[in-house]
């Protein structure tokens, strides 16, 4: 059976890999296709499409775009995107300026407290990353202010904490409205994430669904087999598509490998083929 994963970061966001190393990783777990889906960015698309137009590896141009719906973050992915519309680019862009206010903000806070951390750190040698809080942790446990990751968002940078501010809230409608416009597929990422029980899921897709979603991410890293049975139930109820993803994060996320997650989860072609002919 021929495995994919539709969910994987590279250092165009939060990601440790390169696009070209994400696609080497791919090949090398044997996978026939994934999509790149960084955070707020299309950057690393065309390197890897590049990369990869002779190899035996398709790749999907996606993106997962984060938004806020009743105060709590939700992110969406969106496949086949027109990823070289520089109307696209310029919506994009207008994320990031907010979302760079916000990381400058939290910059001064802990300089203010002796902490040795900059921008420069932050964007470690890639001057077009996504600031993400992992980027943040990274530095902290870089600088020996925290012995691991965990600790850095437990006590540092996690909601409530003492250099936590929030991202400005963008709206769904806001999200929405650029995934419709620029790409052909538009999936809810990990519903199980946002802890809400499956009635407030069912809620959150069939509101999402009048804006335009596709479908949701019922096989996830961190779902086991009976709760990836239930996304899918749930999708096939309310006629949405099925897609599934390891969010493969490199060194960032050491415990999630590409193409796999617990319960067993594989993800099979048929899932891409389907979302293909729905395309179409």
């Amino acid at each position: 059976m021929d495995l994919i994963d539709l969910h994987v970061h590279s250092n165009a966001s939060d990601g440790s890999l390169t696009p070209s190393q994400v696609a080497d990783e791919a090949i090398k777990m044997e996978l026939k296709a994934i999509a790149l889906t960084d955070h707020d960015t299309v950057d690393g698309v065309a390197e890897i499409l590049e990369y990869t137009k002779d190899k035996d590896l398709e790749v999907v141009p996606g993106i997962e775009l984060s938004c806020y719906y009743k105060n709590r973050e939700i992110h969406i992915l969106g496949f086949y995107g027109d990823y070289n519309n520089p109307e696209l680019e310029k919506d994009l862009q207008e994320l990031k300026d907010a979302r760079e206010g916000r990381n400058k903000k939290m910059i001064e806070l802990m300089q203010a407290d002796g902490i040795n951390i900059t921008m420069e750190k932050l964007l470690h040698g890639n001057p077009d990353s996504v600031i993400t809080r992992a980027h943040f942790a990274r530095v902290l446990v870089e600088e020996g202010v925290c012995k691991t990751k965990d600790v850095a968002f437990k006590k540092y940078i996690g909601i409530g904490c003492k250099y936590y501010l929030p991202k400005p809230q963008v709206t769904c409608e806001k999200a929405m409205g650029i995934l419709t416009k620029y790409f052909k597929a538009i999936y809810l990422a990990h519903p199980l994430l946002y802890h809400f029980g499956y009635a407030q899921i069912e809620e959150l897709l069939i509101y999402l669904k009048k804006l335009g979603l596709t479908g949701l991410e019922a096989y996830h890293s961190s779902n086991n087999s009976y709760e990836s049975d239930k996304l899918r139930s749930m999708a096939l109820k309310l006629d949405l598509g099925i897609s599934g993803g390891s969010d493969f994060h490199g060194v960032v996320k050491p415990n999630i490998k590409m193409g796999i997650g617990r319960g067993g989860m594989r993800i099979p072609m048929r899932l891409l083929d389907n979302i293909k002919n729905t395309i179409e």
